[in-house]
């Protein structure tokens, strides 16, 4: 089992900035790629930005150069810096950590955070 614990969420005036933490516990050891996730009112949940175990990241288009995440293994906690943030940034985000252990994986999530950037 892995718990996820996000912080950092808030409301903020387009153009400002925010930055999300993920904590995880548990068995962190078999805790691969970590990633935010997104969910808009009345819309599909959406990646936002993932990082490999070795710091590889990938990123929607809609946040590329805007968003960065990064991750400190040592403390097994995943951040996304959010800048230049849009009205269209409003969501829900979501901590994802993908747990592999050889022939067994699965997805843990957070509880979410809420991200609101008025028009």
């Amino acid at each position: 089992q892995v718990q996820l614990v996000e912080s950092g969420g808030g409301l903020v005036q387009a153009g400002g900035s925010l930055r999300l933490s993920c904590a995880a516990s548990g068995r962190t050891k078999n805790v691969d790629a970590m990633g935010w996730y997104r969910q808009g009112s009345g819309k599909q949940r959406e990646l936002v930005a993932s990082i490999s175990k070795d710091s590889n990241t990938n990123y929607a288009d809609s946040v590329k150069g805007r968003f960065t995440i990064s991750r400190d293994n040592a403390n097994n906690t995943v951040y996304l810096q959010m800048n230049s943030l849009k009205p269209e940034d409003t969501a829900v985000y979501y901590c994802n950590a993908k747990y592999r252990y050889q022939w067994y994986q699965n997805d843990y999530w957070g509880q979410g955070t809420q991200v609101t950037v008025p028009s």
